[in-house]
């Protein structure tokens, strides 16, 4: 049995409805303790609507919770996986490109990558390879001051990976440090690789917003200089109440909303403002689909 859970905050004509299978898997789109009581002033509106972009997202195997390793779900807190592959989990499974996707335009490809990353809008920070992996308290202890262990989510590079790799098998590293010197990518089960563009740093957000399009992914510096963060642009897509740009990544706490109100920790909508962080500090872009 399928039911659906209605994600208001992704504006499409109407809010966005997920699929999803009963069972300890169906709290994928519920509330998060860090989420819970936030209500976004943000939206995204996408030329195509959820149906058109992610069908087989919806319903099917490929968006499916348990399906996202190839590891089986029964498996994914059993010690051995943990003596194997340590604490960040199961490894994402490779999906291979849809045949839904044949054949698209770049603009549409992109909507579907945004459209797959709004998916997950609400999920944790955490230090996982997939969303839905939910170790329990004490599975893994955190040294002081490392981020929470325990539910689900993803940090910033595991979710622009996974999003480029469920949306359209594409593969890219989920380090950061790895993930922001690609030249090219593989696709899955293809024996093709796609050429990624570089965009060069840009001086004001004016000059990011002419240069960048939507699902382009920019690589952030911290204030020791190295490459620590990864953001996904929302371009035109992206609805502000005070045409401020938006960006989607997976982040911690700090960064306050259109309203003056402090975004939770997570996947989330955030503005991309002149003399923040991500605009002083952003390093380069990847175009990863189109020209």
């Amino acid at each position: 049995m399928l039911r659906r859970i209605c994600v208001a905050m992704v504006a499409i004509g109407s809010a966005v409805c997920l699929g999803l299978s009963n069972g300890d898997l169906s709290t994928q789109a519920q509330g998060y303790p860090e989420a819970e009581g936030y209500n976004s002033p943000y939206s995204v509106k996408l030329p195509w609507s959820t149906e058109e972009l992610i069908p087989d997202l919806l319903k099917g195997p490929r968006g499916e919770a348990h399906e996202e390793s190839e590891t089986p779900f029964r498996e994914w807190n059993s010690p051995s996986l943990k003596k194997k592959l340590g604490s960040w989990g199961p490894r994402p499974r490779k999906y291979s490109p849809p045949e839904y996707a044949k054949g698209k335009s770049g603009d549409w490809q992109r909507a579907r990558i945004i459209a797959t990353a709004l998916r997950y809008k609400g999920y944790a920070y955490r230090h996982h390879h997939i969303p839905d992996w939910n170790p329990p308290e004490g599975y893994h202890t955190p040294e002081a001051g490392e981020t929470k262990h325990a539910g689900k989510g993803l940090d910033c590079s595991n979710f622009t990976s996974f999003i480029y790799n469920q949306g359209l098998g594409i593969s890219l590293n989920s380090d950061v440090h790895k993930q922001a010197e690609i030249t090219e990518a593989p696709i899955h089960g293809s024996g093709r690789t796609i050429r990624i563009k570089t965009i060069h740093g840009q001086g004001s957000v004016e000059e990011w917003q002419k240069a960048l399009k939507p699902a382009d992914l920019i690589y952030v510096r911290s204030n020791a200089g190295n490459i620590s963060h990864v953001i996904m642009w929302l371009g035109e897509w992206g609805q502000s109440p005070d045409g401020t740009p938006l960006i989607i990544d997976s982040h911690g706490s700090g960064v306050k909303d259109s309203n003056g109100v402090q975004i939770p920790s997570g996947i989330q909508v955030r503005p991309f403002r002149q003399g923040s962080w991500y605009a002083k500090s952003s390093d380069h872009a990847h175009r990863i689909l189109g020209e």
